[in-house]
């Protein structure tokens, strides 16, 4: 019996490149020269999942997790730096102007694209390595989480291994916070994604908010004052 590829996995290469970048007044960071007089800055950089796609801006995970943040009177603010169908190598090329908004916290959800593409693993990890350290060069002291994701099983065993095994490795050897797998919970869940299989619904968006919380509410706390 053949095990059925989850719809969620299909391509997404068609998908027009659409930039949310929230709060745009935050683009200035809102500082002044010193850094101070704004809450600090959580910028979640990344393809369509962040950007929420066919979801209530409100409704997207990124904002779900403002809420959270709001709810407890933490002084920070998201920016939703999510651009629907972004690769690793498209996320490379545009990371030094995202990085205007000068991130306290920087979570970084891509590879999903490169993986539906067969996109050597080799290239994403090394895609993955320069923006992460091209953050670090910039604000040293800005905490990255990386968000891990799955390729699709028809790209044969030992790519779907390989490109695993990104994630975890470059959490190691780069020391950065991972989430293992972004959809865990939702992929591959009908109920939990829009018609094309492929993108969560709200009720996904909210599962992943949980799933994203739970590796960066430490992070936020450890940087209060």
């Amino acid at each position: 019996m053949h095990k059925r590829v989850p719809t969620w996995l299909l391509p997404v290469i068609w998908l027009l490149p659409v930039i949310w970048l929230l709060p745009v007044a935050a683009a200035d960071s809102g500082r002044d020269a010193s850094g101070e007089g704004a809450p600090m800055t959580v910028l979640f950089y990344g393809n369509s999942l962040t950007a929420g796609f066919g979801v209530d801006p409100d409704e997207a995970f990124p904002q779900l997790v403002q809420m959270k943040i709001d709810g407890l009177g933490w002084p920070y603010k998201v920016i939703n730096g999510g651009v629907g169908g972004e690769t690793t190598a498209g996320g490379l090329s545009r990371i030094d102007w995202v990085l205007q908004n000068r991130p306290d916290v920087f979570i970084l959800e891509l590879g999903g694209n490169d993986g539906l593409r067969g996109v050597d693993p080799s290239v994403t990890r090394r895609n993955l390595r320069a923006i992460i350290r091209r953050v670090r060069e910039r604000y040293p002291a800005t905490k990255i989480i990386l968000a891990g994701m799955q390729a699709p099983p028809n790209m044969g065993q030992r790519f779907v291994t390989e490109f695993r095994e990104i994630y975890p490795e470059l959490a190691q050897s780069e020391r950065v916070s991972l989430i293992p797998f972004i959809l865990e919970g939702v992929g591959g869940i009908p109920e939990l994604n829009q018609p094309d299989g492929i993108h969560p619904t709200a009720e996904g968006h909210a599962i992943m908010a949980e799933l994203v919380w739970k590796a960066l509410e430490p992070v936020l706390k450890g940087l209060l004052p």
